[in-house]
């Protein structure tokens, strides 16, 4: 479960009422090894639950992947991805989870490679039962620590203790609601010992939901551990400043240049998706645009705040960068401001149509229920028209669709006012579902370029998710997320399904040796290549030629 240990009752109390288990993978390429380390492991009595088995490095970081295991226990020498690989990009990938190599080889270089990637353990085959009980007990033990004080009430409360001094929440906050004079700017920084000295720099917006947290669980002390979780995994790496906000977490970051915005964005959606493992927490953030000047981080900071608002569409417990989710809406959400009337098109944009119909109902009683004469009545009806026609110009949506062909400003004084109410809901509707298509069309259009380039370039073996987000300069998580959304398939399995129906083509219309083949389609590895392939179609691709060959049966 991507929320942590399944069997955790008690963490939240101070008392552990029964043993927490936790997620293993197995992976080793004897069959052997796995079945005897199956049958001879009291698994359940060590408080660990065998969530796959692979015989190769590549299943496993697809078995890893889909169930987020806690340990991973790999023999080094596997085919198509060795242990190490495969450790490599779990660390990447699942940084928190423990890893465990075995090998029969004792070679030094191993070792060396192992304590490199933070191995828990390194065992040298062949290991007894006994030997392995006690490195896997010793590693609940690990592992119980590790969960105890990550959701330990006590040290929430310290953490909580230990946020920033006062007078530098007061200057971050100040900074992002624009209210530092240029000319103070130095000054502050000085007397707060505080310096930005990146040469881009953008705000994070850190929102963990109060209505999705575990039970029995705090949701301020959970915002606290957020925010401490966040310092300790982005300070590491990247030069930043955390701040309480609102109720969220906020974070100022640095970037060299502007392409490391899509790194970071894909470092927030590890974050997110390591909170919700972690602690159960469902965090999304928002990442603003980038600004060179400290004093525009303000801007910054209100496309983050907007980005958040647009898990509404994209879903909670992700990173949201702002230019990825409304590249074309952010002209329109900077020029709204917070009165009644822009309340009605801000959530247009963010599809709320409960939210605009009480938009509406507010406008109505401020702006037409309280006017005294017949010339604020029609004021208010010629800003209403102006911001309709405004909106949807913005957009690039075609106002004659929406009208009818109507003029508003003709239209709208000439009917009363519960229809006037009924047709603003009525435009209001149709807004959004103008924007819809346009977003949909727009989605579509990205992903489509990403097919196009699969169908030319699916013989690169260096073909992948993070090479094609680099090519369409976004995140490799927005990239993902929008790719599966239109095709109903992950960009791998695209792929890799592309280059199977290839391989099927090539097999009966050509006289190719199968490795000629496997390096048209991209495969360095032609015994990797005819694995694929049998795991597609379940049979060899020299069986299947055989029986499929063109004019025969």
């Amino acid at each position: 479960l991507s929320a942590g240990p399944p069997s955790r009752p008690g963490l939240f109390y101070g008392t552990i009422i029964t043993m927490n288990t936790y997620k293993l993978l197995i992976a080793d390429d004897e069959e052997e090894v796995i079945d005897a380390i199956m049958a001879k492991m009291d698994w359940e009595g060590l408080g660990f639950s065998v969530v796959g088995t692979a015989n190769n490095g590549v299943k496993a970081l697809e078995i890893a992947e889909e169930k987020e295991p806690d340990a991973v226990l790999t023999d080094i020498k596997m085919p198509y991805m060795d242990g190490l690989e495969l450790s490599r990009r779990l660390k990447k990938r699942l940084p928190e989870t423990k890893l465990l190599l075995f090998t029969g080889f004792d070679e030094l270089e191993y070792a060396k490679e192992a304590i490199h990637l933070e191995v828990e353990e390194y065992i040298t085959k062949p290991v007894n039962a006994t030997e392995l009980t006690e490195i896997f007990r010793k590693l609940h033990e690990k592992l119980d620590h590790e969960y105890d004080e990550k959701r330990n009430v006590e040290k929430l409360r310290h953490y909580f203790d230990e946020s920033l001094p006062l007078l530098q929440v007061n200057f971050f906050v100040a900074l992002i609601e624009g209210r530092i004079d240029a000319d103070r700017i130095q000054s502050y920084l000085d007397e707060y010992q505080l310096a930005f000295e990146m040469p881009y720099h953008t705000a994070v917006v850190f929102h963990t939901s109060r209505t999705h947290t575990p039970e029995g669980v705090d949701p301020i002390l959970l915002s606290v551990s957020v925010q401490k979780e966040a310092e300790r995994y982005f300070l590491e790496h990247r030069k930043a400043r955390f701040f309480t906000y609102l109720g969220n977490t906020c974070m100022i970051v640095g970037l060299s240049n502007t392409h490391d915005l899509s790194d970071l964005t894909d470092e927030c959606d590890t974050f997110c998706r390591e909170m919700k493992r972690g602690y159960g927490a469902v965090v999304t953030a928002g990442i603003g645009e980038l600004v060179s000047n400290i004093l525009d981080i303000s801007s910054s900071y209100a496309g983050a705040r907007e980005a958040v608002s647009y898990r509404v569409l994209y879903g909670m417990g992700r990173a949201l960068n702002i230019r990825e989710v409304a590249p074309n809406e952010m002209e329109s959400l900077e020029t709204i401001q917070a009165d009644d009337l822009q309340l009605i098109f801000k959530n247009i944009l963010l599809n709320s149509e409960e939210d605009v119909r009480q938009a509406v109902d507010d406008w109505f009683l401020t702006s037409i229920d309280s006017c005294k004469t017949i010339r604020q009545y029609n004021t208010a009806l010629m800003e209403l028209a102006s911001a309709i026609y405004r909106f949807a110009t913005e957009n690039a949506i075609d106002i004659d669709e929406i009208t009818g062909g109507d003029d508003l400003f003709a239209r709208f004084p000439k009917i009363g006012r519960d229809e006037l109410k009924s047709e603003v809901y009525s435009l209001a509707q149709k807004l959004q579902e103008a924007l819809n298509s346009r977003r949909n069309e727009t989605t579509k259009s990205f992903v489509y370029k990403a097919i196009d380039y699969i169908h030319l370039e699916y013989g690169d073996s260096e073909l992948s998710v993070d090479k094609m987000a680099g090519i369409l300069s976004v995140s490799e998580s927005y990239f993902q997320s929008v790719f599966k959304k239109v095709t109903g398939k992950t960009f791998t399995a695209y792929l890799t399904d592309f280059r199977m129906q290839e391989a099927k083509r090539l097999l009966t219309e050509t006289d190719d040796k199968n490795y000629v083949i496997a390096e048209k389609l991209g495969y360095t590895d032609a015994n990797y290549f005819s694995y694929v392939f049998k795991k597609q179609f379940g049979t060899t691709p020299t069986k299947y030629r055989t029986e499929n060959r063109t004019g025969q049966q």
